[in-house]
C-alpha cells in the first residue's frame, strides 16, 4: 500500500462525506509513531493507549482548526505531547509518596511490564528518563529516540532551538549521573 500524502488526508478530513476515511488514513499513517512517542513519555502500555486515544479524539474534533502553517506530523505530535504532559501532571497530583518511592515504583513498573522486554541496562535507562523534569524528558525522547531535528522539536513544543539544546544537554547529564556507578 502506498502512503497517502498529508494534504490528501487533510482534504478528506475537511469534508463531512469523507472525514471517516480521512481519519482512518491518519490513524494508519501515524498511530504507531504517536503511540511510541507517548509510550516513552508515560511508560505504561495501558496509559499510553489511553493518552493516544485522547490525542486522536482531540485531533478529530479540532481538525477544522488546523491552519496548515506547520506539517500535520508536527501538529499531531504537539497534541500528543501536550496530552502526555497533561496525563503525567494529573498522575503526579494523585501521587503523594516520597521521591524514592516514586523512583522504585517506576523501576518496578518497567520490570513488570509485559510489553517492555528490556535488559537491566534498558530498565535503568528508562527509569532515569522517567525521573527527568517534563521538558527535559520530552526533548530527550524526541531527540534521542525519534531523532527529530531541533527545528521540528521547536515547532512541536513552541520553544527556541537554543532552549531545546540546553534542555537536551541537561537531560543527558542527569541521565549520565543517574547511570554512573555509585561509590
Amino acid at each position: 500500500m502506498t502512503e497517502v500524502p498529508d494534504e490528501q488526508i487533510l482534504d478528506l478530513l475537511g469534508s463531512d462525506t469523507t472525514s471517516e476515511r480521512g481519519f482512518r488514513l491518519l490513524m494508519q499513517k501515524y498511530s504507531e509513531r504517536v503511540y511510541w512517542h507517548v509510550r516513552r513519555m508515560v511508560s505504561s502500555h495501558d496509559d499510553a493507549n489511553d493518552v493516544v486515544q485522547n490525542c486522536f479524539i482531540k485531533v478529530f474534533r479540532s481538525i477544522h482548526k488546523f491552519e496548515r502553517k506547520s506539517s500535520l506530523f508536527t501538529w499531531l505530535y504537539r497534541i500528543a505531547t501536550n496530552e502526555s504532559i497533561t496525563f503525567l501532571n494529573k498522575r503526579k497530583k494523585r501521587q503523594t509518596g516520597a521521591l524514592d518511592d516514586m523512583d522504585n515504583a517506576i523501576y518496578n513498573q518497567l520490570k513488570a511490564d509485559s510489553y517492555f522486554d528490556g535488559d537491566e541496562a534498558q530498565v535503568l535507562l528508562h527509569a532515569a528518563i522517567a525521573n527527568l523534569p517534563e521538558k527535559q524528558k520530552t526533548v530527550f525522547l524526541m531527540r534521542y529516540y525519534e531523532e527529530m531535528s531541533y527545528k521540528d522539536i521547536s515547532e512541536v513544543l513552541g520553544t527556541s532551538v537554543g532552549g531545546l539544546k540546553a534542555s537536551f544537554h541537561h537531560a543527558v547529564k542527569k541521565i549520565e549521573t543517574s547511570l554512573s556507578p555509585k561509590d
